[in-house]
C-alpha cells in the first residue's frame, strides 16, 4: 500500500487548513473574551443607571449570547465553513421560539419598558389592569400586588402596560372622596355644617387645597353631597374610613337620615 500518497494529501490539508483553524480558535479565544468584558462593562452600567437587577442579569445574558453567537460564525467562516446555513438554521430557529413564546415574550418586552421608563417601581402604591395594591416585585413576566387587605395579586406585564397606570405615589397627597347622600325632608345647611365639623376636628386633613362640600346631585331619593379632602399619601385608607364612620354618627346624632331603597308595596283589596 502506497502510503506516502495519503501522507501528502494530510500534509495537503494541513498546510491549507492550519493556518485558517489557528485564527479560527485565535478568533474564538480573544472574542469570548472580550464577550467577558463587554458583557460585565454592560451590566456596570446598567448597574449606575439604577436598572432593575433582575432586567441586569436578563439583559446581561442575551448580550453574551448574542455575541457568542457572533464570535462562533465568525471562527467558522475563518476556516472556510459556509456560515450562510448556520445563519438561516439560527433565524428560523428563533423565529420558531419566538412564535412559540410570543405571549412570555411580550410580558419580558413590557418588563423591559417598565423598569426603564419606571411608571412605577418597587414600593409605589398604584392601580394597574383593575387591581390596586403596593408593588412588591417587578420580575420578567408579571409585576406582583399586595392590596391593602394583604392578598397577593399576579399580573402579568403585558396587561399593566394595555391600560391606564395610576401611580398614587408619586404624590405626597392624596384626595379622599366620598359622596353623602341625605333625605329631601332633611335641612341641608346643617347637614353641610356636620360635614366641615367633622373635616376640622380632623388634624390630617390638610388646609391646602382646600376640602370641598357641595351639592353633587338631586338624585331619585336623595340629596347627594360631595365630600372632598386632601390628606398626606400614607394617611388616606385611615381617613377614608375614619370619614364613614364619623359622619354617620354625626348623622344619627343630628337626626339626618340616610335614605336607602325601599319598595311600597299597596294593597288594594276588593
Amino acid at each position: 500500500m502506497d502510503f506516502s500518497k495519503y501522507w501528502n494529501l494530510i500534509v495537503n490539508y494541513a498546510s491549507e487548513y492550519s493556518l485558517k483553524i489557528v485564527a479560527a480558535i485565535v478568533i474564538f479565544v480573544v472574542g469570548k473574551w472580550l464577550i467577558n468584558k463587554l458583557t460585565v462593562f454592560s451590566k456596570n452600567l446598567m448597574m449606575k443607571a439604577k436598572v432593575d437587577t433582575t432586567l441586569v442579569e436578563f439583559l446581561g445574558n442575551v448580550i453574551y449570547f448574542v455575541l457568542l453567537m457572533v464570535v462562533i460564525i465568525a471562527a467558522l467562516s475563518a476556516v472556510g465553513i459556509d456560515t450562510t446555513s448556520f445563519i438561516a438554521i439560527f433565524g428560523a430557529a428563533s423565529l420558531a421560539i419566538g412564535l412559540a413564546l410570543k405571549d412570555s415574550l411580550s410580558n419580558i418586552g413590557a418588563a423591559v419598558i417598565i423598569i426603564v421608563f419606571r411608571p412605577f417601581k418597587v414600593g409605589d402604591v398604584v392601580e394597574v389592569a383593575g387591581a390596586m395594591g403596593e408593588v412588591k416585585e417587578i420580575n420578567l413576566f408579571s409585576t406582583i400586588l399586595e392590596p391593602i387587605d394583604k392578598s397577593i395579586v399576579i399580573i402579568p406585564n403585558s396587561s399593566v402596560l394595555s391600560g391606564n397606570i395610576i401611580n398614587y405615589s408619586n404624590r405626597t397627597q392624596r384626595r379622599v372622596d366620598h359622596i353623602f347622600s341625605i333625605g329631601y325632608e332633611d335641612d341641608l345647611k346643617v347637614a353641610k355644617e356636620i360635614l366641615y365639623k367633622v373635616i376640622s376636628e380632623d388634624s390630617r386633613v390638610l388646609k391646602d387645597p382646600e376640602p370641598l362640600v357641595a351639592v353633587h346631585a338631586l338624585a331619585a331619593h336623595s340629596v347627594d353631597l360631595a365630600f372632598r379632602v386632601w390628606v398626606g399619601v400614607d394617611e388616606y385608607w385611615n381617613v377614608y374610613f375614619d370619614m364613614l364612620e364619623k359622619v354617620k354618627l354625626e348623622f344619627d346624632q343630628a337626626g339626618i337620615t340616610i335614605p336607602y331603597p325601599q319598595m311600597e308595596i299597596h294593597n288594594h283589596a276588593k
